[in-house]
């Protein structure tokens, strides 16, 4: 699979897609690998150096309109990563996350259903907190969800072939360490070289389960290969309260005000993505023990 094939990577110059495309030219090295990204979060200096990548610039809204002008051959999988993906910044972001999320991956849906193409989404793992209420906590997690209910109905409809993966808190290398955007391990790292306190958002006891890159990457591939339909949930299944996190990197903390919108506890359920073979095999205390090692103080 994915031999002689062209894939289509939205998001393909964040952190997420990046990585992704990475593992494609590794695994699959006569696949060729097109990225879609906006460069609201991506960055050009994420590309990859290879003849087999085409980047392109441009919106997910306008994908069939780009794809067509270029003379591009149809993807045969389209690995849709390219959403707004921050929860408390997306109050504020609000028009954004509606068109990046809502309209934007409509025309994803509907561009992968007239390609023929299998659809490999990057859902929320916010939607499955607090017995599924979470998902009304915030526009992003509410776009999100939304958008599962689309893909589900929109294969009953016109037999679209998908398969959903959910991403829990993913950090390590590549990761946004600082501005608005920046992931919880990045900002920690972020502060720790810069030898400040490292900012922990009050009360501190909330809970997620951090996942590496490197086994998002290769659940995301397993998931195309094999999988079908929705539920593949990536995360370790291990709670961290956040202040415990902070306290891995042995360095003072200060408890920042509670954010608006964020959700008490973050744990995944890793059954059906183990019945693709896919198991954690990073983890975050043994991560940062590492980084410290490379910055000793």
């Amino acid at each position: 699979m994915f031999e002689s094939q062209t894939l289509l990577v939205t998001g393909g110059a964040g952190f997420v897609g990046t990585a992704l495309i990475k593992a494609l030219l590794t695994d699959f090295p006569g696949a060729a690998i097109v990225s879609l990204d906006n460069y609201f979060t991506g960055r050009p200096e994420n590309h990859v150096n290879d003849p087999r990548v085409t980047y392109l610039d441009g919106a997910t809204s306008d994908l069939a309109k780009i794809w067509a002008d270029r003379g591009l051959p149809s993807p045969e999988i389209v690995f849709h990563l390219g959403e707004y993906s921050r929860i408390v910044q997306s109050f504020d972001d609000h028009d954004l996350t509606w068109e990046f999320n809502l309209h934007g991956t409509k025309e994803v849906v509907k561009f992968a259903s007239a390609s023929g193409a299998k659809l490999i989404y990057a859902g929320s793992s916010s939607k499955f907190g607090n017995d599924g209420q979470d998902e009304n906590l915030n526009p992003y997690a509410w776009t999100k969800a939304k958008n599962i209910e689309y893909i589900r109905n929109y294969s009953s409809w016109y037999g679209l072939d998908y398969a959903i993966t959910y991403f829990y808190n993913v950090y390590g290398p590549g990761q946004i360490t600082s501005g608005r955007y920046a992931t919880v391990i990045g900002i920690f790292e972020d502060h720790y070289l810069r030898g400040e306190p490292l900012p922990v958002v009050s009360p501190g006891t909330q809970t997620r389960d951090f996942t590496h890159i490197d086994d998002i990457v290769r659940g995301i591939v397993l998931t195309a290969q094999k999988g079908k339909g929705d539920g593949y949930l990536l995360g370790t299944g291990r709670e961290w309260p956040i202040i415990e996190v902070a306290r891995l990197f042995q360095t003072p903390y200060v408890l920042k005000p509670a954010l608006r919108g964020e959700r008490v506890r973050g744990q995944a359920d890793t059954t059906r993505a183990g019945e693709l073979g896919w198991h954690p095999q990073r983890s975050l205390d043994e991560y940062v023990a590492s980084f410290l090692a490379a910055h000793p103080r």
